[in-house]
C-alpha cells in the first residue's frame, strides 16, 4: 500500500508567490526632472559651453591686440629700411603679415587658456556651493559631511533645486576674485576692490540666471535633462532597474 506524502502548501510570504512588482519594491521613479539646472543645461554641458565661449572670446581679444603690438613693432624695427619699389612693399607687407599673426596666435591661444580656466574656475565654485548647500538643506550637518548615501536623493535634488539662486553666484564671483587677487599678488586696497568687483559681477550673473529661470517657469516648457553627475546615484539605478524588471514581465 503506498503512502501518499503531503504538500504543504505554499505560505504566501514564499518569493514563488510573489509577483514581480513585490519583489523589487522599491520607490517608483520620479516623473518630474531632479532639479532645474541653471540656464537650463546641467553643469557638463554648461561647463563645456561657457568654456569655449571664453576660450574664443580670450582667443580673439588676445590675438588682435598682440597682433597690432607686435605689427607697430616690425614697423619700427623696420622704419630704417624701407622698400622703393612696388615688389619690396609686396614683400614687406607679407613679412609683416606673417610676423604679426605668429605672434598673435601664440598669445591668442595663451589667452583663451587662461581666460577659460579663470571662467572654468567660476563656474566649479558656482556649481560646488549649489550642491554643498542644497546637500546641506537636505539634512546634513557638519560632522556628518563624508557621504551621502544615507540620504534619499529626492531630498537633495530637493534641496539643490531650492539652492541654486544669486546667493550662490554673488559666493562664486566673491571666491574667484579673491583667487584671482590671490595668483596676481594684489596688495589689500587692490583685492578688496577686485574682490567687490567679484561680489557684484556674480551678483548681477546670478539675478540674470534667476530672471531667466522665473521667465521659463511661467511661460516656457518643463524640456530639462539630468545630469552624468546624477545618473550613477544608488537609488535611482535602483528605481530604473525596477521599472525595467516590470515592464519585461
Amino acid at each position: 500500500m503506498e503512502t501518499t506524502i503531503p504538500q504543504s502548501p505554499s505560505s504566501p510570504s514564499s518569493p514563488s508567490s510573489l509577483p514581480p512588482a513585490e519583489l523589487l519594491s522599491t520607490p517608483p521613479r520620479p516623473s518630474h526632472p531632479p532639479s532645474s539646472p541653471r540656464l537650463g543645461m546641467p553643469i557638463d554641458r554648461r561647463l563645456l559651453l561657457t568654456t569655449s565661449l571664453a576660450f574664443l572670446s580670450g582667443f580673439t581679444l588676445g590675438s588682435l591686440t598682440a597682433g597690432h603690438m607686435a605689427s607697430l613693432r616690425f614697423r619700427a624695427e623696420n622704419a630704417h629700411r624701407l622698400p622703393v619699389s612696388n615688389p619690396g612693399w609686396y614683400l614687406y607687407h607679407k613679412s609683416k603679415n606673417y610676423y604679426k599673426w605668429r605672434f598673435g596666435i601664440v598669445e591668442g591661444l595663451r589667452k583663451g587658456a587662461y581666460v577659460a580656466a579663470w571662467s572654468t574656475v567660476f563656474f566649479v565654485v558656482e556649481e560646488s556651493l549649489d550642491v554643498f548647500r542644497g546637500t546641506w538643506r537636505a539634512g546634513r550637518t557638519m560632522e556628518e559631511m563624508e557621504g551621502v548615501d544615507e540620504l534619499d536623493i529626492r531630498r537633495i535634488d530637493k534641496g539643490v533645486d531650492g539652492s541654486r539662486d544669486f546667493l550662490s553666484s554673488t559666493l562664486a564671483g566673491m571666491v574667484t576674485g579673491g583667487l584671482w587677487s590671490v595668483w596676481h599678488q594684489f596688495p589689500i586696497t587692490t583685492a578688496a576692490r577686485t574682490i567687490r568687483l567679484g561680489v557684484l559681477v556674480g551678483a548681477g550673473f546670478g539675478l540674470g540666471q534667476d530672471g531667466l529661470r522665473w521667465v521659463k517657469g511661467r511661460w516656457g516648457g518643463d524640456g530639462e535633462r539630468e545630469s552624468w553627475i546624477y545618473r550613477g546615484a544608488r537609488n535611482r539605478q535602483i528605481a530604473d532597474d525596477v521599472q525595467r524588471s516590470i515592464e519585461q514581465e
